[in-house]
């Protein structure tokens, strides 16, 4: 399960970004999560990912 609070969410995401996953989408598909709902809630608190640098900025 992820984190509901966008804040909490943002380093939850860029945390598994940088330690487990390539890109946002392998791992929204290992970890079952629906990518445009996640970046809405990021989105929310200004925040976008970048892929070039694989995280949320």
């Amino acid at each position: 399960m992820i984190p509901n609070d966008p804040m909490i969410l943002l380093s939850f995401v860029n945390t598994k970004l940088r330690d487990n996953y390539s890109s946002l989408e392998a791992m929204c598909d290992d970890m079952q999560i629906n990518r445009r709902e996640l970046e809405e809630k990021l989105g929310s608190i200004d925040y976008e990912y970048n892929g070039e640098l694989n995280r949320f900025l």
